[in-house]
């Protein structure tokens, strides 16, 4: 959510609207919808779990057979049946087998994958996003999707209206007037908010990125349309780095998913579903889902959470993943303000000899963020989990892995925004395969980072700590 060179405007505006430090400290005792379930991980009493095929549900044998390989390549310590048995308890969208799942480092990797499949659509392109600047890459995307528009590609973009105040109407205008369907989500003027629907919450934002290109491939994760990501986090140097970056100086470090299989159907849905949400006009008759054969051999669940939902999928998903955990926690995001509860499975996770290790921001957009997060170091520390702030790059990633077979990538962040307050996506991918990728570019960034010890952390400064109590009280809002 917190993206671009206007985020730190954005990160304010909560603050600007009026809203008195007394409702956000009385907000973390009365207002949180987070869950308080914690789902019984035994298998034993349940039904046999559901994997969705390109036809439609598997049959036993060829479930069985699935689960079987991805077994195999665990480590032989039945941590993959655990976490199989975790996604089971937790009610949602079914597992998906079949699919081909990509990792996208950074925004020029993940721009050139998703200008090759617009490119390439023949039927519909979807869109939803935070931000969308009026910047060069966002240009860019404009004219793409109005190409397309106009050889008969139906483009339909739901967009987020506090994540683009920043954005001319122009924009915009210039997309309608060439036939895209453009909708603003939960628009920031309640005036025209009550117009078009019966209820306007100012604080409920939809922060997920999604890209679906003719019902068959997908694009998901952290990396909104922005010119900040045009220098890859480790091309700091670059002409283009300094030039996009040039309020910062940082390059932008982000994670994104290219998906392709059945999986590309429940994303589908969960952008279908937001439209409706919206009371958006009708959506152009189109292709949008298409018989999807298996294209690869991962087993991938999409996850949509919303706060109109008793409480977030992810969140829960997540809480538990971590509560089962065996031999690591490795989680990397860019906003970590964790309630009380992801603090206290994170600590449990360390206490009983699980390696917990988080890689945060040295740097953020939001400073308060940064600093609301940092209030939470001290009991993480003395339980032994390891902190590491990423240098060098503004972290913006969102992705965990655990105990290497579990594994996700999205645009939750760690905080009650995210799980509290925000529409968000991220998809879980069972197997080691996957996971040791992932772990991969978790040692990358961790190569890049600077751990933070409790002896170092006794020194900071004073001016440090008042800093940390003070943001840690809009710590519900931000």
């Amino acid at each position: 959510m917190r993206q671009s060179k206007n985020r730190s405007k954005r990160g304010w505006l909560w603050l600007a609207l009026g809203v008195p430090s007394l409702l956000a400290i009385l907000g973390l005792a009365c207002c949180t919808r987070l869950p308080t379930l914690s789902p019984e991980l035994s298998r034993s009493a349940r039904t046999p779990l559901i994997i969705e095929g390109a036809n439609g549900p598997l049959s036993a044998r060829q479930a069985k057979a699935i689960l079987l390989r991805l077994s195999e390549s665990a480590p032989a310590t039945g941590i993959f049946e655990r976490h199989l048995a975790l996604e089971e308890a937790i009610n949602g969208s079914p597992l998906s087998a079949g699919n081909a799942v990509q990792l996208l480092q950074d925004g020029p990797a993940t721009y050139r994958a998703m200008f090759a499949a617009i490119l390439a659509a023949q039927d519909h392109i979807n869109m939803e996003t935070y931000i969308l600047d009026d910047d060069e890459v966002g240009q860019r995307f404009a004219q793409a999707l109005i190409d397309k528009q106009r050889a008969g590609v139906q483009v339909n973009l739901l967009r987020d209206s506090a994540g683009t105040m920043a954005t001319p109407a122009a924009f915009f205008e210039r997309l309608r007037a060439a036939g895209i369907a453009e909708l603003e989500f939960n628009p920031l003027n309640p005036v025209q908010a009550l117009g078009e629907r019966s209820e306007w919450a100012l604080n409920q934002r939809d922060h997920r990125k999604l890209l679906i290109v003719d019902g068959r491939i997908a694009f998901l994760g952290g990396i909104n349309i922005s010119s900040v990501y045009s220098g890859g986090s480790f091309k700091s140097g670059s002409h283009a780095a300094k030039t996009a970056n040039a309020q910062s100086g940082l390059a932008w470090r982000d994670t994104d998913l290219q998906l392709q299989g059945p999986v590309v159907a429940d994303l589908q849905r969960l952008f279908i579903a937001s439209w409706q949400a919206q009371q958006g006009p009708p959506l152009a008759a189109r292709h949008y889902f298409p018989a999807l054969p298996a294209v690869g051999r991962e087993v991938v669940r999409a996850i949509g959470s919303s706060p109109d939902e008793p409480f977030s999928l992810i969140y829960a998903t997540l809480l538990s993943a971590i509560a089962s955990a065996e031999t690591s926690v490795h989680l990397t995001n860019a906003y970590f303000v964790p309630d009380p509860r992801l603090l206290a499975a994170l600590i449990d996770a360390a206490q009983r000899g699980v390696d917990v290790s988080l890689i945060l921001p040295g740097k953020s957009d939001s400073q308060l963020v940064l600093q609301a997060g940092r209030a939470s170091y001290a009991p993480l520390l003395q339980a032994g989990v390891k902190i590491f702030e990423h240098q060098g790059a503004i972290l913006h990633a969102k992705s965990a892995s655990i105990d290497g077979v579990w594994s996700t990538v999205g645009s939750t962040n760690l905080d009650w925004r995210s799980f509290v307050h925000n529409q968000e996506l991220n998809a879980v991918v069972l197997g080691a395969d996957f996971g040791a990728q992932l772990q991969a570019l978790f040692e990358r960034d961790l190569s890049a980072s600077t751990q933070i010890s409790w002896a170092m952390w006794q020194q900071r400064p004073l001016s440090d700590r008042l800093q940390e109590w003070f943001a840690s009280a809009w710590a519900y809002w931000l």
